[in-house]
């Protein structure tokens, strides 16, 4: 792969690095890019996922430029939000977050939506918005309090894991499943493609003669 091929993830979650891998895509480098996560007041979710997706891209794309070795790549961001209308859900970082959240989803739809920002090795920066609608079961006290005891909400937005235990939530999906997880594939790849990143050389690479 040419220099100009390398991909940069500025995400250190371990679900976007897997789901590039089921992909065949390998990032070259990890290079998580820490930005203030919170609403503008009166911030349309949508709009938070792209605010944050492009941010996340930018500073990584900017940290690497102060690099003495830095040879130019694509820079990939991305960022998840779960929302009940316009009301955006928290990362779950405390048992109360969690059962707040799961509580609010019992039984009603949602939506989850991520913002993708691929900045090229010329500096061209690209987006893409995925939404997807998802509709829990209704959750009885004793499941929420088992689900919050599993551990598995930490750190998730809307506080569940769909790729874990709560896929036993789902009643009805409607979208990307992936975008859930936390990486829509189709768009990702369609992005990176349209790009000129060669998508398919790790396939390739992999294949018999």
């Amino acid at each position: 792969m040419s220099l100009l091929q390398k991909l940069v993830l500025a995400s250190g979650s371990p679900r976007r690095i897997e789901l590039l891998q089921q992909a065949g895509i390998e990032p070259d480098r990890v290079l998580p890019a820490d930005v203030d996560e919170t609403p503008l007041r009166a911030e349309h979710p949508r709009s938070l996922a792209k605010r944050l997706s492009k941010e996340k891209a930018e500073k990584a794309f900017a940290s690497l430029k102060t690099e003495a070795d830095y040879a130019p790549g694509f820079v990939l961001a991305a960022d998840t939000v779960v929302a009940v209308g316009r009301r955006i859900l928290p990362k779950a970082e405390t048992l109360d977050d969690a059962a707040n959240c799961l509580g609010l989803l019992s039984g009603r739809s949602h939506r989850v939506y991520s913002g993708i920002c691929l900045i090229t090795p010329g500096g061209k920066l690209r987006q893409r918005l995925v939404e997807t609608r998802v509709r829990f079961k209704r959750l009885p006290r004793e499941e929420i309090d088992a689900y919050v005891a599993s551990g598995e909400w930490r750190g998730k937005a809307g506080g569940y894991a769909v790729q874990g235990l709560a896929g036993a939530f789902v009643v009805k999906l409607v979208g990307s499943y992936t975008n859930i997880v936390g990486l829509p594939l189709y768009e990702t790849v369609a992005l990176l493609s349209g790009e000129g990143f060669k998508v398919h050389g790790g396939w390739l690479a992999g294949a018999r003669p």
